[in-house]
């Protein structure tokens, strides 16, 4: 018996909501910045027909017609890089350095044509350390591509090539894309035979951070996508039913390798962004803010005493910077920005540092559970910068916190990378099972402070436990030091 195909459904669902006729808006694109190329779409998208979309033919004929005109403007990247392999066998036989032998690795992945004189939207990682690329066109033309730029803290790059009257396609607003709304992606999915495939699906959600770009240190706010999206893929163009680029083809989460329904990609505004900065300066200037901060779940809430869990909470303020400028504070928790809720830390930092250098924004915050707003002006990211105790740990605290902790030593401090100086209690040990690693604690790190008293040794430490045990409370904050930033942990007894 043959399995039921969900895919049906969803076009016989759509064939009947969908009503009205199909338009396509082929207003040019404008870019903000005068100097900058004219980044005009020359593939008009026109309805499928002058007619309600009342059957499934209607619908087909209008993605057929999208696909139709966005594919010309979507393009294969081949990359060429030399890289210098040592030669074994010459070692053997007397070469003692052992030689040295050229060899060519070789890459393919996709590019998004965005001005008619040769402009194209990819990856950084698809161009990374590229010695030579080849730009393939739709219509067979090859042209040698020359990067203007690239960004790794967001993995968007232009290339350009010397060409004119290329096909282009429209850069949509990706802030008014709405999950469920349905996207096609085209981009050469695992080798050049399979060039210029299209696969449909629908956006499955927006702003997600998932710790791909430079190790968690990138600027992630990825559209996810159930669109088929494979390896050749990265660089190509996320297109909705508007015939709109949205977004920049980019990773896939996957257990086998392949496409798993799980795709993201960086979405059109913050990709446009960084083009208009990379062709008009060469680099990409960012606001920055000047603090650290953490998610606040249920029981951080508990702990803080505020009424839900959403916002941030600023764990540190780095001296000189803006926040310390208008005044933030450590243990400040962030509700608003511009007065819109603040999700989450990896979001709030990304729309931080997309903004422009000396521009003023609104933070709605919660100080010792007082609202007040704080005006802050953003300045300019600099580039890439970017044992006193001896006493015994107590054993019965110790199966309460699921942890074992012991006094920092000048000799630990300087194994941790820390000042000998520097005051706390170190995490020597730690039950995987325990509430404390659930929420994030781990061997290495530094306790500062608990429930916002600092401790020094062990005798705080135990001291400060004991009085929330004894106090009938089950909930301990702790401010914790890792990797030279601080952090605020909450977590139960």
């Amino acid at each position: 018996m043959k399995r039921f195909n969900p895919t049906y459904l969803l076009f016989a669902i759509l064939a009947v909501l969908l009503v009205g006729f199909y338009t396509i808006d082929t207003d040019t694109n404008e870019a903000s910045l005068a100097s900058l190329p004219d980044f005009t779409a020359t593939s008009e998208v026109k309805p499928a027909e002058e007619k309600p979309v009342n059957t499934l033919k209607d619908l087909n004929d209008a993605i057929v017609n999208i696909a139709d005109n966005a594919t010309p403007a979507v393009v294969t990247i081949q990359v060429k890089q030399t890289v210098e392999v040592s030669n074994p066998f010459q070692r053997f036989f007397g070469d003692p350095r052992g030689g040295g032998e050229e060899r060519t690795r070789r890459g393919l992945g996709s590019g998004v044509i965005v001005s008619q004189d040769g402009y194209i939207l990819t990856n950084a990682h698809v161009v990374e350390n590229a010695d030579e690329i080849t730009v393939g066109l739709s219509n067979g033309k090859e042209y040698d591509g020359k990067v203007v730029g690239t960004d790794p803290r967001t993995d968007v790059a232009v290339v350009n090539i010397e060409a004119e009257g290329l096909s282009t396609i429209k850069i949509g607003n990706s802030d008014e894309a709405r999950v469920g709304e349905i996207v096609l992606a085209i981009g050469s999915p695992l080798g050049q035979d399979l060039a210029h495939s299209v696969s449909m699906g629908i956006i499955s959600a927006k702003g997600r951070a998932i710790g791909i770009i430079d190790q968690g240190a990138g600027y992630e706010n990825f559209i996810q996508t159930d669109a088929a999206i494979n390896p050749g893929n990265s660089g190509g163009a996320m297109v909705n039913m508007d015939g709109e680029l949205i977004g920049i083809n980019t990773a896939i989460a996957s257990r086998s390798g392949g496409n798993d329904g799980i795709g993201f990609a960086v979405p059109s505004n913050l990709a446009k962004s960084v083009m208009e900065s990379l062709i008009k300066t060469g680099k990409v200037s960012r606001a920055y803010l000047g603090i650290y901060g953490g998610n606040i779940d249920r029981t951080m809430a508990r702990a803080l005493d505020i009424d839900e869990a959403q916002g941030i909470l600023v764990s540190e303020v780095q001296d000189g910077t803006p926040a310390a400028e208008a005044g933030l504070r450590e243990g400040d928790v962030i509700r608003t920005l511009n007065g819109q809720q603040v999700e989450n830390y990896s979001k709030f930092r990304t729309s931080i540092a997309t903004r422009e250098p000396g521009s003023e924004i609104d933070l709605g915050i919660i100080r010792e559970g007082e609202s007040m707003n704080v005006t802050v002006t953003l300045g300019e990211l600099p580039d890439e910068q970017t044992a006193s105790s001896t006493q015994e740990p107590d054993r019965n605290l110790e199966e309460q916190l699921g942890f074992r902790a012991q006094n920092l030593t000048p000799d630990l401090a300087e194994r941790l990378g820390l000042e000998s100086a520097q005051d706390g209690v170190v995490v020597t040990a730690i039950s995987r099972g325990s509430n404390a690693y659930r929420q994030g604690l781990r061997e290495g790190d530094v306790i500062t402070s608990v429930s916002r008293n600092t401790v020094e040794n062990m005798s705080d430490f135990n001291r400060e436990i004991k009085r929330i045990s004894d106090s009938g409370d089950d909930v301990v904050l702790l401010r914790i030091l890792r990797g030279g930033v601080n952090q605020f942990i909450a977590f139960e007894l």
